[in-house]
């Protein structure tokens, strides 16, 4: 009778933690993420009466069981149904992520790493992605600020919104192009005033600035006269672009043939049949080792020059150079005693192209600034070599004024038979743009008094062009970058958005068109799922049974699933199902609490045997 009184006691424990686990399971319906626990039972213990024993054949006896009584019941298991996907409640936060599949997104207090599938995040005072109901942070990937790629390594806090990533730098312009129709019925390319393109551009500290271009016909079918007629700030306040000097459009044409051969002085310049020109050893060059009918150099080459032929031509014309410092021939000249020596670097292409060279003086007395011809430099030993500028020079310097006067205007080709683009610069298909030399436009810089330059030259291409009837109208029309948007320039950008992809990346995006990858956020999956001990806010912590963190973590990619924004998962909890279970509880309970009430009638009974 007492035995089975404690097993009535047993049976009620248990089914008292079974209501206890059904009723947090009914508590937890609408918890976030939340995963439905289940109990089940096995027996306590057996009190062996008499052993079971085997049939003897001598005697004939059968054998007999084991008597045995049991002892009750106890909890078996608390099962967590944590591979069963909760149903989607949207939220249309941003910051709401849902995971499909097996994988746990990773948080950190600080010191321990915890793992949970509450995706209801936001961004905290300093920038990090964190957890709203306790505020830990969610951990992932940053960027590897070298290859701007996610660098896989151990996880840390995601910071999306520090300062530096408020904003994106701005950049300057390096690449425009001309699109659309000329026609030639257009009267405003017939008028004085020509036809007017803006090309909007930026330089490096992201101030906009427009260039003017003019387009004007010519007297030659097909041909225009293309005109940079000047910079304005975003004011519409001119630049200036004496700094620059004379150069400010350069083209992809062919130098001049008679220019070339003076500059050099030794060697023949020809046509290659393409338009290109090029240097063609002579016989006097026999004594350099340079064969008659040798190409020397091709202007506007593709081909690499041969620098030791083009050395040894430079050598006749009383120039010290070798191959190896070719590419940058220096010159250095003393114009007094204040500032007695000033370095010239000058490449190839500038000798070619006769840049304009600005020499600066400072006698003491007057300062001032002129400009010389490269070639000059080449030729005249009194600017060459390192002695004082004569009377005249210095006079030209303290007369010089800043008014640009250099070469501002090109040509643009059209072929007049099938309306199709046909160079710029110089006639050939080859010759697709012009470039706008404003890199060397400088200003001082008020903290260490150096020149400095906020600009980079702007290849502006011109093949996208035609010449075709428009009804009077041109359509022809300048924008800033080449035909992917690359090279176009930018202002300093604000943050305007984040985004979140279904392989956790973090992406910015910001006011000037930009995007940046911020992040990733990094999930964990455990080979037994079910081990993770629940350490309450909707958090888990590994054990030995659930597998190890490894503290880097994998895609959620990898493990086939995924994750969804504006969404959070919701609780699996089935409530049918529960309420089914506390029936059955509650009949469990009243029939063991029966057993405990017999059990006391039947010692009542014992007890009355005495009267």
């Amino acid at each position: 009778m007492m035995r089975s009184m404690y097993s009535g006691v047993a049976g009620l424990k248990t089914h008292q933690t079974k209501m206890d686990v059904i009723g947090n399971n009914i508590a937890n319906v609408n918890t976030v993420a939340y995963k439905s626990q289940s109990v089940t039972f096995s027996e306590l213990m057996y009190q062996t009466t008499q052993n079971a024993s085997g049939a003897n054949a001598q005697t004939g006896t059968a054998g007999i069981n084991a008597r045995q009584i049991g002892l009750g019941v106890k909890t078996g298991a608390i099962n967590t149904a944590i591979s069963s996907q909760g149903a989607s409640q949207t939220t249309n936060n941003p910051f709401d992520i849902r995971i499909t599949g097996n994988s746990f997104f990773i948080v950190s207090n600080g010191n321990d790493n915890f793992f949970t599938r509450d995706g209801s995040f936001y961004v905290d005072g300093i920038g990090n992605l964190a957890m709203t109901s306790n505020g830990y942070n969610v951990m992932g990937w940053q960027v590897d600020p070298e290859t701007m790629n996610i660098k896989q390594d151990t996880v840390s806090p995601l910071r999306i919104m520090s300062a530096e990533n408020m904003t994106y730098d701005p950049e300057a312009t390096t690449l425009a192009r001309v699109t659309g129709i000329i026609d030639k019925l257009d009267t405003n390319l017939t008028s004085s005033a020509g036809k007017n393109m803006n090309l909007m551009f930026y330089d490096k500290l992201g101030y906009s600035y427009t260039a003017k271009i003019n387009l004007k016909t010519t007297d030659t079918d097909g041909m225009y006269a293309v005109t940079i007629d000047g910079i304005v700030d975003a004011d519409n306040n001119p630049i200036d672009l004496t700094p620059a000097g004379s150069n400010i459009l350069s083209t992809q044409g062919a130098a001049d043939t008679a220019a070339l051969e003076t500059a050099l002085g030794n060697g023949v310049f020809q046509t290659d049949g393409t338009g290109k020109a090029i240097l063609v050893a002579s016989a006097d060059n026999a004594e350099l080792g340079i064969t008659a009918g040798d190409v020397v150099y091709t202007a506007n080459q593709v081909e690499t020059p041969d620098w030791d032929k083009i050395a040894a031509v430079l050598e006749t014309a009383g120039l010290t150079s070798t191959a190896a410092s070719l590419q940058t021939v220096r010159y250095t000249y003393t114009n007094n005693s204040v500032n007695p020596a000033q370095e010239i670097n000058l490449s190839m292409k500038d000798i070619l192209d006769n840049k304009d060279v600005l020499l600066s003086i400072d006698d003491g007395t007057n300062v001032g600034t002129a400009t010389v011809k490269a070639r000059d430099l080449v030729t005249d030993p009194t600017l060459a070599a390192s002695t004082a500028l004569t009377d005249a020079q210095k006079a030209a310097v303290l007369a010089a004024d800043n008014t640009f006067t250099g070469e501002t205007t090109t040509n643009l080709y059209y072929n007049i038979a099938t309306g199709k683009f046909e160079g710029i610069g110089t006639r050939g298909a080859d010759n697709t743009s012009i470039t706008l030399n404003i890199a060397n436009l400088t200003s001082i810089n008020p903290l260490t008094g150096e020149p400095e330059s906020n600009f980079e030259n702007i290849t502006i291409d011109f093949s996208a062009t035609t010449m075709f009837n428009n009804s009077g109208t041109s359509t022809i029309a300048a924008s800033s970058g080449d035909a992917n948007k690359l090279g176009a320039g930018r202002k300093l950008g604000q943050m305007s958005g984040v985004s979140i992809q279904d392989d956790g990346r973090i992406y910015a995006s910001y006011d000037n068109g930009m995007s940046r990858l911020l992040g990733q956020i990094a999930v964990a999956e455990f080979a037994n799922a079910s081990g993770l001990e629940k350490e309450g806010d909707n958090l888990y912590k590994n054990t030995q049974n659930s597998g190890d963190f490894d503290g880097i973590g994998i895609d959620i990619k990898t493990g086939g699933g995924y994750m969804t924004t504006g969404v959070l998962e919701m609780s699996n909890v089935d409530l049918s199902a529960e309420f089914t279970d506390m029936i059955t509880t509650q009949r469990g309970f009243q029939a063991n609490s029966r057993i405990i009430t017999v059990s006391d009638t039947l010692l009542e009974e014992l007890v009355n045997l005495k009267r």
